[in-house]
């Protein structure tokens, strides 16, 4: 197949574009390069895929047939969706709309990169994909929560309306190489802090919990939601939930750092709890994940060692 990938140098687009030219496939990514990066995609040139330099809340222009359309260029951290708002909020509206635009003009199939985010500060728990969420959509996270929840009801309304074979995957938090060091997201940032023997910052008490998917299993979980019939949200994440102090103190073990945890006040509207119920992603795609955290922050703390130019221990 032929496929184009949105945000193709991010960290999961990066990995999801190396998965699908693995399968055979050809790859057209695309990528604005704010928060990507081509030493993510540097290793795949001369291979099937061919890199295009482009905004895509512009018109995306591909020649040839497209198979599939995946949508996964955005701001992801809220270190990042603070520093770009306005970019945050234009290419979850404009570009989802123009990535539709391809996909419709191709008659391909679409995948969404969309978000637990779009519970907000969920008030259910586990998070089923029937529930609404409870989101401040005035509130300094909204930009990135809204624009996620307007790129969903957009792709259901050319669902409907044309027709369009769609898929939305909500994305759990996700943790691996190609991470950035700064992303500032809890794994990276703990990383990072332990590797060089400082304070490890915790926002809040560390008693809000989040539920970490290493990006191979997230990746596997895309690629069924893509081959199946399935067009209604499909969360993918590890059920497996722990608290952010809890995963902190791990990594400093991991990392054999001297580093003490420090406490810094909760940014607002910071979620509180954060676990999938991946009852459909199991049911409908046979999906589940498989790597243990363990095993995963060991490959991730291993990248962040190379990528810092830091000695292994």
């Amino acid at each position: 197949m032929r496929i184009v990938i949105t945000g193709a140098a991010g960290f999961i687009g990066s990995h999801l574009s190396e998965t699908l030219l693995d399968r055979g496939h050809s790859v057209i990514g695309i990528d604005n390069l704010i928060t990507g990066d081509l030493a993510n995609i540097s290793h795949l040139m001369g291979r099937d895929f061919v890199f295009i330099k482009h905004d895509v809340t512009n018109f995306i222009h591909v020649d040839g047939p497209v198979d599939v359309v995946f949508h996964w260029a955005s701001p992801a951290s809220p270190a990042d969706y603070m520093e770009w708002p306005i970019p945050t909020l234009k290419v979850g509206a404009l570009g989802t709309h123009k990535a539709l635009g391809l996909a419709k003009a191709k008659n391909a199939k679409f995948v969404l990169a969309s978000t637990s985010e779009v519970y907000g500060d969920p008030l259910e728990h586990p998070q089923k994909e029937t529930y609404w969420g409870n989101v401040n959509p005035v509130g300094p996270r909204g930009v990135y929560d809204e624009a996620k929840r307007f790129a969903e009801a957009m792709t259901m309304a050319y669902h409907r309306y044309h027709g369009l074979d769609t898929k939305i995957v909500r994305i759990f938090n996700t943790y691996g190489p190609r991470m950035r060091i700064n992303d500032g997201r809890a794994v990276p940032n703990f990383i990072s802090q332990a590797l060089r023997g400082e304070d490890v910052t915790i926002f809040g008490s560390g008693s809000q919990t989040r539920s970490f998917c290493y990006v191979t299993d997230l990746v596997d979980g895309i690629l069924r939601l893509m081959e199946s019939n399935v067009n209604e949200p499909v969360n993918i994440g590890n059920p497996h939930e722990m608290s952010i102090e809890a995963i902190a103190k791990l990594i400093i073990r991991m990392t054999g750092s001297s580093s003490r945890i420090v406490y810094r006040e909760l940014p607002e509207d910071d979620p509180k709890v954060r676990q999938p119920d991946i009852t459909r992603a199991r049911t409908l795609l046979g999906w589940e994940p498989k790597v243990a955290l363990e095993e995963g922050l060991t490959a991730t703390i291993d990248y962040f060692r190379q990528k810092m130019d830091l000695p292994g221990r």
